[in-house]
């Protein structure tokens, strides 16, 4: 479950297919799992939606998920912006919050409720992506190289959960993995200078 649950993370662009249409789509993963996309009005009236979230190997997980729009001036109005902090400017204007019905992924059936557990960090995320922005961005240009061999122009910090931290820069977002988890945000700093070689 937990790499399942990692490559959900990891994986935030990809494709929605709803009535017989194939369109490409970024997500993010809210504080509560659950997953935050811009949505045209088809999507959210369909009935049968599949996210297909692909990497380069043509491996990829499929959810089934269930569409709620929501009001970016309403409750849930922060999942808007933290798309925004991920992604940008989105190309849709209605938002929707997805659940997860269940998944297919690496040959099995995965349960939508286990795949969508709250980043228990969320309280302390905000606090330790503005500590590790604050500090030596080359430190964390060396730890996206290392981790993954990602060359990165301007890193910032945008996301923290227990397995690793998203890291948006001018070519869009990547995933770093913890090296082991971590149970506190504070903990990311510490983490980032790891994987980037410097000791902590």
């Amino acid at each position: 479950m937990s790499d399942a649950r990692e490559w959900l993370r990891g994986h935030l662009s990809g494709y929605i297919r709803f009535d017989g249409e194939r369109t490409p789509i970024r997500i993010v993963v809210g504080p509560d799992g659950s997953i935050v996309m811009p949505a045209m009005v088809a999507m959210l009236i369909s009935t049968d939606v599949v996210l297909e979230l692909p990497n380069d190997d043509d491996e990829s997980m499929h959810l089934m998920v269930t569409l709620e729009k929501f009001d970016e001036h309403g409750p849930h109005g922060a999942l808007a912006d933290r798309w925004r902090i991920y992604h940008g400017d989105p190309p849709d204007v209605n938002w929707a919050r997805c659940t997860v019905d269940a998944a297919r992924f690496a040959g099995y059936f995965v349960d939508g409720d286990a795949l969508m557990a709250p980043n228990p960090l969320a309280a302390g995320e905000a606090a330790a992506c503005r500590e590790i922005n604050r500090g030596d961005r080359s430190v964390l240009a060396a730890a996206a190289r290392a981790s993954g061999g990602h060359e990165l122009a301007d890193p910032r910090v945008v996301g923290i959960d227990p397995g690793g931290c998203d890291i948006r820069s001018d070519f869009g977002v990547v995933r770093l993995t913890w090296p082991e988890a971590i149970s506190e945000a504070s903990q990311a700093a510490v983490a980032v200078a790891r994987l980037a070689g410097q000791r902590a």
